[in-house]
């Protein structure tokens, strides 16, 4: 994508066991269909978040929570992470919602909380750099140490973040999507870039989310997946017969709207393309029952975290995968041949 380009592939050495790192969306609770509201800036989800914590620390797992303001900006909020954080069982990075970060510009074309604009890569540079700057600045307020990895808003990169994140001494990006085209509401579009991990800039890696073809057609999913649903092809609902088929379906490795079989699928057959490095990730807001479409009560919740269990007994003693952490991955991947 334009001003977001890979600099150079970094190779995962074979010599890796399966290995997992876990990266959670931590925010406010909002609508999510709902246009995008200033005001909304509840955090009451951060008290679930120990329910997940504690299901992490049985498997040895150490998360990344990506915060937003509202929750930096918190004290009680940060105050349940910030306890994590100093006992090491967690990082922290950033997570830029421009809707609800300082400063504020009225002058914006369309308005500063448009579906366009909360891309904050699509944001006026200096106007992206003062959001970010600001998070940047919160976050070390609240929980003591300024943040290293950064996930944009709605996977939001643009030409302007990578020179933003290295000005203001960010070192790992998680934002993009692979197999992915946010262009629709003028979103990034992540078709060209890597499922794998890339410096995008000196001194600046990005690991991607985990996004991983499925079935007899896997093989060609990055040629065949775009043309399934491609405008013109989409109204045959091709995409679903595909899946049904066992032919080619695109899976994400989160909880959210997947069950733990899809899980397990992505992750056996991205292992047996030769895939060594996996994301989870999913939203804090999740975790509080009503909050998000993908737990509606209690009962979901319980559900969603035995999924998180069971995905993390089977990735570190089935497969006999590791667990790591996104600085740590980084690390190793800067030092790797």
């Amino acid at each position: 994508m334009r001003g977001f380009a890979v600099q150079r592939q970094l190779v995962v050495p074979e010599s890796w066991p399966p290995t997992l790192v876990v990266v959670v969306d931590t925010e406010e609770e909002f609508d999510w269909t709902a246009p995008f509201d200033p005001a909304s800036t509840t955090v009451a989800n951060i008290a679930c978040q120990p329910l997940a914590q504690r299901i992490f620390d049985a498997h040895g797992v150490v998360p990344t929570y990506v915060v937003d303001y509202p929750v930096a900006a918190t004290p009680e909020a940060a105050a349940v992470l910030r306890g994590i954080a100093e006992a090491g069982r967690c990082e922290i990075g950033a997570h830029l919602h421009p809707w609800v970060t300082p400063p504020w510009d009225s002058q914006l074309p369309g308005g500063p909380v448009d579906a366009r604009h909360s891309y904050p890569g699509n944001l006026p540079p200096a106007l992206e750099r003062a959001k970010l700057a600001a998070l940047t600045q919160a976050i070390e307020a609240g929980f003591g140490r300024r943040p290293v990895v950064y996930k944009a808003g709605r996977y939001g990169v643009g030409p302007a973040t990578a020179g933003i994140l290295d000005a203001l001494g960010y070192r790992v990006d998680v934002s993009v999507v692979p197999h992915t085209d946010f262009s629709a509401d003028g979103g990034p579009d992540f078709i060209a870039l890597p499922d794998g991990p890339f410096r995008f800039a000196p001194g600046l890696i990005e690991l991607p989310l985990s996004v991983h073809f499925v079935g007899a057609l896997a093989g060609a999913g990055r040629l065949v997946y775009p043309w399934l649903t491609s405008r013109s092809v989409r109204r045959l609902r091709l995409p679903g017969i595909a899946a049904r088929l066992g032919l080619l379906e695109r899976l994400r490795l989160t909880p959210e709207g997947h069950r733990l079989d899809d899980m397990q699928r992505q992750t056996r057959a991205a292992l047996a393309r030769g895939a060594r490095l996996f994301m989870l990730t999913y939203h804090s807001s999740s975790l509080l029952p009503g909050a998000t479409g993908y737990v509606r009560d209690a009962a979901g919740r319980d559900r969603f975290l035995a999924t998180l269990d069971a995905y993390c007994g089977d990735f570190l003693g089935t497969l006999g995968g590791r667990a790591s952490t996104v600085t740590a991955v980084a690390a190793e991947l800067e030092h790797a041949p």
